[in-house]
């Protein structure tokens, strides 16, 4: 089950049903079942307070996965800064949009093993995103 809440902001998710679905096919395509999947859209503040509390770190940041994956099966709590992503879509010249499901994706991925803390797991992420982006636009 894939559910999408805000948490004190007002942020209107545009195409749930299709989302749903193309998560849900990239969470087949690596072989791993869809469990429970909460994103909660946040501001900045409300991130870097879950930020500081939770993993003791002070910065900003996008997205937070809590992992509650058992075996094959992913399950999450995914807090995303839609003030984060607002500003990285400017940043990089991209559409909110496209942005947004990057960022709804890298969570995904993240639960399904992948790593971005080196470069070459970064590049990988990086590549897993992009092949995952053009799914999303044939879903």
């Amino acid at each position: 089950m894939i559910s999408f809440q805000n948490q004190s902001i007002s942020f209107k998710l545009a195409e749930k049903t299709k989302l749903k679905q193309w998560i849900k096919t990239i969470t087949e395509k690596e072989k791993y079942i869809l469990g429970n999947i909460n994103y909660i859209f946040c501001s900045d503040e409300e991130l870097l307070e879950i930020n500081i509390r939770h993993l003791n770190h002070n910065t900003y940041t996008d997205i937070i996965t809590f992992d509650y994956t058992e075996g094959k099966k992913i399950s999450s709590d995914m807090f995303i800064s839609i003030d984060r992503v607002t500003e990285n879509a400017k940043k990089f010249d991209v559409s909110f949009e496209d942005e947004l499901h990057r960022v709804m994706i890298h969570g995904i991925l993240h639960l399904c093993g992948y790593k971005d803390k080196t470069t070459a797991d970064a590049e990988l992420m990086r590549k897993k995103e992009n092949g995952a982006l053009k799914v999303f636009n044939k879903v």
